[in-house]
């Protein structure tokens, strides 16, 4: 069921990186991606993928992870993403970078959805150095970068959590569960 999927479909900040994602895995995400609704059936975005050491080892320096566990290094040394896709905005047919941010969220969830549905995990991250990462990959300028999605085998525990004293902060418990707040239902509806 699809709330299962949601359920499992927590963010990811720690992997097993003796889990390689291959080319072909990442294209089936793509697939599923380019199926999702866009803005106008536009269709405005573009995918780079990142698989081999070389990229991997260029572009996680350029990406920040866990701004509300700043205590923690995220993710650890020898825990990283063993795939990334670059989410780009086709800019030369399309200039408005904000009249899209809907078809990045769309195909982000598509992409991180899919992940999980494979049994990897992912982290949609839009903290990223803009200017050198799409250096470091050779992505054309007509290609701007909106979010780059860490994705590898899941190597931490994470759940939904009910929302406490209204926060809605993402935390690691005393066992390094990676909590997720979520408010009630009931209070999402008006």
């Amino acid at each position: 069921m699809l709330k299962d999927l949601m359920l499992e479909n927590r963010t990811c900040r720690t992997f097993d990186e003796s889990r390689k994602i291959c080319r072909e895995e990442l294209t089936y995400m793509i697939e599923c991606a380019r199926l999702a609704p866009s803005m106008m059936n536009a269709q405005p975005l573009r995918y780079r993928l990142v698989y081999t050491p070389d990229e991997l080892a260029a572009i996680q320096p350029l990406t920040k992870w866990g701004a509300a566990l700043p205590e923690l290094q995220l993710p650890p040394e020898g825990h990283h993403p063993t795939a990334f896709i670059v989410v780009c905005q086709d800019i030369s047919k399309y200039a408005s970078l904000d009249k899209f941010r809907v078809d990045v969220g769309l195909v982000s969830l598509a992409i991180s959805l899919c992940a999980a549905e494979m049994g990897f995990a992912s982290c949609i991250i839009e903290s990223f150095d803009h200017e050198k990462l799409p250096k470091a990959l050779g992505i054309d300028e007509n290609l701007k970068p909106q979010v780059v999605i860490g994705i590898g085998k899941p190597d931490e525990v994470r759940k939904v959590v009910d929302v406490k004293d209204d926060s809605v902060k993402y935390y690691r418990d005393a066992d390094g569960v990676h909590c997720v707040p979520k408010r009630s239902l009931e209070d999402l509806l008006v």
